[in-house]
């Protein structure tokens, strides 16, 4: 299983930086999610990696050999495109076993590595069917079977799953972390979507702008975001500014605009610092009444939105700020429209960023 090293890897178009500067390692047997919104270098990145793409500077290792000049039929990648690109004239088994014929494998290896690879994604029983007679799912697992004929073991898969319908979505992603994990490969995955990143990756790299924002496992970015943008971006949070008022150990106690105080568990701070609070729908709590304990403000129900598991009440507070809660909807709690409620935030699950310089708009924005 190869081992993949990206040193100060860049590539510029012009006076763009479509990659900037990008330090990654990918562990052997690793399944990587390079995740980011459009046009902030994801592709560029593996394209670099195939050798597609001569970077502008840094270098591309392959179990410590520098793969810079080297020609994409040299690299033994297994690479799948988002726009899937089979042949149409060929089918199933031909389209999967083509990289095979071309490399000269001889018959009978070449007719074993085929079958068990239609196997292993469910398709042996479709190998004399064209594209056209294919779902867009099948189309997607031919073009799998492919890189995995290619006998290699590092697999590329661009946006491999954008242009599936949900269900086929749901169940491809499934199919590709079992095959990778079955066949003992390392995968480096690009994808626009967070659900897909968090479900298929052993680690996720979150992008921006042709840059790395953070590397982490998938449960670490969601529950403990090191950055805004990754809070923002990986899942869904509130945001809200306010001042430092008190430093009381591993605590701090924080005003907020309208005069509310949290104190939240945060280290590093100092008096009169400028934070962001950030909290995720669901990890907040409302209650109906009055309550006068710590990590509460008061907010009016200003919108509710019924989405399928759960319902989402938007909260305006008296300071001006919006918050997104979710209650799921086994619950029995309900609110209704310009209800006054309380909101309980758990320090647990509350996390605290100093403010950027340049303001927090900025850091939300996606380019």
């Amino acid at each position: 299983m190869p081992v993949i090293e990206l040193k100060n890897l860049t590539m510029r178009f012009g006076s763009i930086a479509a990659a900037d500067n990008i330090n990654l390692n990918v562990k052997s047997g690793e399944y990587v999610t390079i995740l980011g919104p459009s046009g902030c270098g994801k592709t560029t990145i593996v394209r670099m990696i195939a050798g597609i793409l001569e970077p502008t500077s840094g270098e591309v290792y392959i179990d410590g050999k520098l793969m810079n000049n080297v020609p994409i039929y040299e690299r033994n990648i297994g690479y799948v495109f988002q726009n899937i690109a089979l042949f149409p004239h060929l089918n199933v088994w031909n389209n999967a076993t083509y990289s095979g014929r071309v490399k000269g494998r001889d018959r009978e290896r070449a007719t074993k590595i085929g079958n068990e690879a239609l196997r292993l994604v469910k398709l042996l029983n479709q190998k004399a069917l064209y594209p056209r007679e294919l779902s867009g799912g099948s189309q997607q697992k031919t073009s799998l079977a492919r890189a995995l004929c290619s006998d290699t073991k590092l697999l590329l898969l661009d946006e491999p799953l954008s242009a599936l319908d949900v269900v086929e979505r749901m169940g491809l992603r499934r199919e590709l972390r079992r095959l990778v994990k079955t066949l003992n490969l390392t995968a480096i995955h690009v994808t626009h979507d967070q659900e897909e990143a968090m479900s298929i990756s052993d680690r996720v790299v979150v992008m921006k702008a042709g840059k790395i924002v953070e590397i982490n496992t998938p449960q670490n970015l969601y529950n403990n975001p090191k950055k805004i943008f990754t809070a923002n971006f990986v899942g869904e949070s509130n945001f809200i500014e306010g001042i430092v008022s008190m430093v009381d150990g591993p605590n701090i106690v924080v005003e907020m605009n309208d005069g509310d105080i949290l104190r939240l568990k945060s280290h590093g701070f100092t008096y009169g610092d400028a934070i962001v609070v950030s909290v995720r729908p669901e990890n907040i709590v409302l209650e109906k009444g009055e309550d006068n304990r710590e990590n509460t403000v008061v907010a009016v129900i200003h919108d509710i939105i019924f989405i399928s598991s759960y319902i989402r009440y938007v909260l305006k507070t008296k300071g001006g700020d919006y918050l997104n809660v979710d209650v799921p909807i086994t619950s029995n709690k309900r609110f209704n429209k310009d209800e006054s409620v309380i909101v309980i935030f758990d320090p647990e699950k509350t996390c605290v960023y100093k403010k950027p310089e340049e303001g927090l708009p900025e850091v939300l924005k996606l380019e």
